[in-house]
């Protein structure tokens, strides 16, 4: 975080305009918001701000309107979810900049919150327009970037103001930039990861990248089946990318000369229909799987022996489930590694961070994540930094 200003740099900042990026893409149902995590999240940042005396500027984006004003987008359906969580009123600005952010940023307390409108209202948002993010700078004084959930997309609100204005990271932005940085940018070793889900091809960057930056390497899911076809396994019907396991023994090739270990079931849960609780429900040895078989999960030696190996491990990064946990009982093995995971973490021995939609799920399916060191909400940020790119709306926030 040395690199990085946040809001222990800044000075007196009453009377100052804050424009603030936060996520408040979340979702909906009835026009009412249903899961108010994201604003949650800023909610410390933003208070604080306003604390301090800030007029503080809500900037974020709501869905995809495509450079066009659409009523159904507007940012303003997030507005009572916004004041419940902050337990503040805060006026909504239809507008990110101009005469009417102008009048209405002259109107505002030292201490007020503003929501500004939808920046994909606008086309400069997302073409990152130098005229566009100008336009919205000439209102602020600061710059502060709360969304690392946005932090990939170089877009105005989350690279071109932090180029314009004094920038700096924001609270959560400081908590996730904090998390990863222990999981993989200087972790304590050993360090294992798992990398979960139905395909290795959307996972293919991760995998390469995190080869030479773990110890161990827990593959799991649907991406196992396409492992385990390359090492001469006939998964029978279970989803497998045939045409990718050339790529797998690659990786595979990649672990030995890093030294990682790349840990794959060796015994699974298998049924001929995906349902729950099939009546063709067994585990067998993975060398057992029938034609007419789908691997639907990890077994539960193999799963047993995953708790051993992070038993002797420091460090966890978790992307992706271990089977099909939506349905039950393919969620056994993601459930009971997960716990394991969390007791590790409660003991103190093992520092866990953990992201994705469907990773954020089965922890809370499991019951566990709040006792993992951190969990992202960030969906193609997380993946993106677990495949080792430099995320733009980080990249700018360098001092």
């Amino acid at each position: 975080m040395a690199m990085f200003k946040t809001l222990d740099d800044l000075g007196d900042v009453t009377g100052n305009v804050a424009l603030v990026r936060v996520d408040l893409n979340m979702p909906m149902d009835g026009g009412s918001v249903t899961d108010t995590t994201r604003v949650q999240a800023s909610a410390p940042t933003i208070l604080e701000l306003a604390d301090a005396g800030a007029k503080v500027l809500l900037l974020a984006h709501f869905g995809r309107p495509k450079g066009q004003r659409n009523s159904t987008m507007s940012v303003s359906m997030t507005l009572d979810a916004v004041e419940d969580v902050l337990g503040r009123e805060v006026m909504f600005i239809p507008e990110v900049y101009g005469p009417v952010v102008e009048q209405s940023v002259g109107i505002l307390r030292s201490g007020d919150i503003a929501m500004l409108e939808n920046t994909r209202f606008w086309a400069g948002e997302e073409a990152n327009d130098a005229e566009f993010s100008a336009a919205i700078a000439a209102n602020g004084d600061f710059f502060v970037n709360d969304a690392f959930s946005a932090a990939h997309r170089a877009h105005a609100s989350t690279e071109g103001l932090a180029h314009l204005l004094p920038s700096y990271a924001g609270r959560a932005m400081e908590k996730e930039l904090k998390a990863l940085d222990a999981a993989l940018g200087n972790p304590e070793h050993p360090v294992a990861a798992v990398v979960g889900g139905a395909k290795v091809s959307s996972k293919l960057a991760v995998l390469e990248h995190l080869v030479g930056r773990v110890d161990h390497l827990i593959i799991g899911g649907g991406m196992a089946n396409t492992f385990l076809a390359a090492r001469g396994v006939d998964v029978g019907k279970s989803l497998c990318e045939h045409d990718l396991t050339d790529t797998a023994n690659a990786i595979l090739d990649a672990a030995d000369h890093a030294g990682c270990t790349v840990h794959l079931p060796y015994d699974v849960v298998v049924s001929k229909e995906f349902a729950a609780d099939p009546a063709s429900l067994r585990t067998c040895n993975v060398h057992e799987v029938a034609a007419d078989e789908m691997i639907l999960d990890v077994g539960p030696q193999a799963v047993e022996a995953l708790a051993d190996v992070l038993k002797t491990c420091r460090t966890l990064v978790w992307n992706g489930p271990m089977g099909a946990f939506e349905t039950r009982p393919f969620d056994e093995a993601t459930v009971a590694l997960a716990r394991t995971a969390a007791a590790l973490t409660s003991e103190g021995s093992l520092v866990s961070v953990a992201g994705g939609g469907d990773t954020v799920a089965a922890l809370n399916h499991a019951g566990v994540a709040a006792d993992f060191t951190y969990v992202s909400t960030a969906g193609g940020a997380f993946l993106e930094w677990m495949e080792g790119k430099e995320l733009p709306g980080v990249a700018a926030l360098r001092a």
